[in-house]
């Protein structure tokens, strides 16, 4: 189960648009949008989907494009810092399945500038919330307890278990700073 959830986590993750509402503070959306798809895909995904295999020896670039594999292992590396190896070799499987299936070869080189968006953005937000003071860290996690409440019981749940596994791209410390507005009053 947790292995399927990482796995519909980190797919929507990379895949997922976010909508930010333009009345609320930006990093707190980006934050929710992301942790609400990463929700609904897992919801949505069939319990038995299987595990993404990949060659061991992958094409020396992508078929159409002028992208190597190695590259895109790279910037997964740099933008994912907070995932660790098995859940990075998890997002190059999958990606590098998608990107090597002829069904995507119209849309490939889409993919690929899509999925390089999503990394560099998910890096720039790390990069971000890293340098918060201790102070707007907790500004923007009582934001959150408040943005919280909305969320069905389930919801919740589930975002709760994001943040316990660490699959969201936010600093440990407000991490548990926001794992913390789960159990303070409302």
């Amino acid at each position: 189960m947790l292995r399927f959830l990482r796995k519909g986590a980190l797919f929507t993750l990379l895949f997922a648009g976010v909508a930010t509402p333009a009345c609320a503070d930006p990093i707190l959306m980006f934050l929710l949008g992301v942790a609400r798809d990463m929700i609904e895909a897992q919801a949505a995904k069939p319990r038995s989907a299987p595990a993404p295999e990949f060659s061991s020896n992958p094409a020396r670039v992508y078929p159409g494009t002028t992208v190597e594999p190695e590259q895109l292992r790279r910037l997964i590396d740099d933008s994912f810092i907070y995932l660790n190896d098995a859940q990075r070799k998890e997002i190059f499987g999958s990606l590098h399945e998608a990107l090597m299936d002829p069904k995507n070869a119209a849309v490939r080189g889409a993919m690929i500038q899509y999925f390089i968006d999503r990394a560099l953005t998910v890096r720039a937000a790390r990069a971000q919330l890293a340098q918060l003071s201790t102070g707007e860290k907790e500004n923007l996690a009582a934001g959150f307890r408040k943005e919280i409440t909305g969320l069905s019981s389930e919801e919740q749940a589930r975002l709760g278990e994001l943040l316990r596994t660490g699959l969201l791209p936010i600093p440990y410390d407000l991490n548990q700073m926001l794992l913390a507005a789960f159990d303070a009053p409302r």
